[in-house]
Parts: structure tokens; C-alpha cells; sequence
């Protein structure tokens, strides 16, 4: 019986699928807290987390479990979504290029026509390869079993399958439909063009850059409240001055490279693709995901250790009341 105590204490806080007290323990709490005079139990305070890192941890390990449960049909509309949203960051970027001069002013200027793509699909919640690289990898980093990395393959896979298929929608209609005039078709190729610039390994060390942003980005957004936008804005505003490579955003301008004639395949995939990929997935999972689980791992080691403390002392203490009453 405390095994299974401990096994709920466990799971409750630190990960896997959360789980609710039995009603029993539930309605023992609330005679409990009624006893202290308005007190807080044993069991609430060892409920509150042990810092600031921990609850940010603790949100996104529960939204990262809802994402590794939806349906794989939900997941995949909710990435073409993204991916045609994302489409948009190349559209206001290409429509200011088009219109602005060739500074270093207007630069800056059309930069924040990058921002766009992203304050619409964080907002709109829509299912983003970059984010999910933080929220669905910390479930699996508290429970890492065969079950839950399957689990996150899937997600992958599908939120990946489903950008791409968005952003290659979105070149082909802005290709064969008459939406912009010939200035800001060539402002899409010259786009494409910057962005082919960097060799692979070039492409790879800006996109780790960018997923470590991108994963900075989800961490601070449950603090942001009202700023959320500003966050967003500001951070992917920098990715945009600094060109460090994001497979979705870039996908889109890629694509559209490709379904021009400007570009092929191999470029697609060989010096774009597969090296930005990995860079994000390395920025984004293996380095700020690692450290921002490492940071708090102390904290609910110990935290956890003291509820299942309290959890025994609590059960000891009816058994004990039980014999009395016996």
C-alpha cells in the first residue's frame, strides 16, 4: 500500500501521467486543514513546488503530456496550420523587402515582417516542430521509458510531416496565384537566395542558435502574461537581424525557391534540410531542454522525497488511530 502511495507521490509531481489523490486521502486532507484552523495540511505544503524554475518545469511537462496523448490526425491539421501560418513571416518579411530601401535601416525594418509567422501560430496554439522540442521532451526526460520516447517519435514526426506539408502549400499557392506583384516575387527569391548563402555546417551552427532561442521562448511564456507578444516579437526579431535558421520558416522560403526553378532538392535537403533540422533539434532539445530539467532535478528529487515522507507519516498515523479506536 505506501508503494502505491509513493508511486502516486511520484508520478503526481515529477512526471508521467498525472494522477489525482484518492478521495479517501482527499476528504482525510480536508478534515485535516478544518482541525488546523484554516491551516494548510501536510500533504497541500508538500504540493507547493520548491521554486520558480519548478512550476515553469511543471507547466510545460503537463502541457508537453497533453501533446504526446492527442491523436495523431488533430496533431498533424494542427501542424498544416502552423506550417501555412508560418508562411506568413516570409510574406510580411518579402512585402517590406520589396518596399524598402537597400540600408542597413531598412533591414532592420523588414525584420520584424519575420516576427509575424510566429506571434500567430504561439498564440493561435498551433502545433510547432521548434516548441515541441522543449514541452514534449520534458515528460520523457522525468520517465524516460521505451513508451514515452516512442511517444515523442511520433509527435515528431507528425508536427514535422505536418509543417512541411503547410509551407509547401503556401509556396505553391503564392507561386501560381496572382496574390503579389513581380517586386515582391523577387523579394521571396532573394530571401531564398540570403538563406543559401551558409554552407551546411553554417546552417547547422545558426540553427542550434535558434533552437536554444525558440526554447527560451516556450520557457518564458508562461511567465509573460499580457507580454506575451512582446516576447515573442523580441526574441524572434534578434533570429531574424542575426539569420540563424529555422526549418519551418525557412521551409517556407525553400520551398518556394525550389517551385521556382531557383533551386532543387538536394539543396533542399542537403544544405538546407537535414543540417538545420538537427541544429534546432540540438539547440531547442539537447542543450536548453537537458539543462532547464537539470537545473530544477535537485529540487524535485528533494521535494519528492519529503512528500512520500509525509505521505508514510500520514498513513501511520490512521493506522495507528485505527488500532486505538480497535
Amino acid at each position: 500500500m505506501n508503494q502505491e502511495k509513493n508511486q502516486t507521490a511520484e508520478d503526481d509531481f515529477e512526471g508521467g501521467v498525472d494522477t489525482e489523490a484518492p478521495e479517501q486521502e482527499q476528504q482525510d486532507s480536508t478534515s485535516e486543514a478544518d482541525s488546523d484552523d484554516g491551516q494548510k495540511s501536510e500533504e497541500e505544503e508538500a504540493r507547493e513546488l520548491p521554486s520558480q524554475a519548478a512550476a515553469v518545469h511543471q507547466r510545460l511537462r503537463k502541457d508537453g503530456q497533453k501533446e504526446l496523448a492527442r491523436d495523431s490526425m488533430a496533431l498533424l491539421w494542427s501542424a498544416v496550420a502552423a506550417g501555412i501560418s508560418m508562411s506568413f513571416s516570409m510574406v510580411a518579411r518579402g512585402l517590406m523587402h520589396a518596399q524598402l530601401p537597400d540600408s542597413g535601416a531598412g533591414f532592420m525594418i523588414e525584420c520584424l515582417g519575420y516576427t509575424v509567422g510566429f506571434i500567430v501560430v504561439i498564440l493561435a496554439r498551433q502545433q510547432l516542430f521548434t516548441e515541441n522540442t522543449v514541452t514534449a521532451v520534458l515528460p520523457v526526460m522525468s520517465h524516460p521509458t521505451f513508451a514515452n520516447f516512442g511517444a515523442l517519435g511520433r509527435l515528431w514526426g507528425v508536427v514535422l510531416i505536418g509543417n512541411m506539408i503547410g509551407a509547401a502549400l503556401s509556396a505553391i499557392t503564392f507561386l501560381n496565384m496572382p496574390m503579389f506583384d513581380p517586386a515582391t516575387h523577387d523579394a521571396f527569391i532573394t530571401l531564398g537566395k540570403h538563406l543559401m548563402e551558409k554552407t551546411p555546417f553554417e546552417m547547422f551552427s545558426s540553427a542550434v542558435l535558434a533552437g536554444w532561442m525558440i526554447a527560451t521562448l516556450v520557457w518564458l511564456i508562461p511567465a509573460a502574461d499580457q507580454a506575451k507578444v512582446w516576447i515573442i516579437l523580441i526574441i524572434t526579431y534578434v533570429m531574424a537581424i542575426g539569420g540563424f535558421a529555422h526549418i519551418v520558416v525557412g521551409a517556407s522560403e525553400m520551398f518556394y525557391m525550389v517551385f521556382s526553378g531557383n533551386a532543387d532538392w538536394s539543396d533542399f535537403l542537403l544544405r538546407f534540410g537535414l543540417p538545420t533540422l538537427a541544429g534546432n533539434v540540438v539547440g531547442g532539445t539537447f542543450i536548453f531542454a537537458l539543462i532547464s530539467h537539470a537545473q530544477i532535478r535537485g529540487d524535485l528529487e528533494a521535494q519528492k522525497e519529503r512528500k512520500q515522507g509525509l505521505i508514510q507519516r500520514h498513513h501511520k498515523k490512521k493506522q495507528a488511530d485505527r488500532k486505538a479506536q480497535d
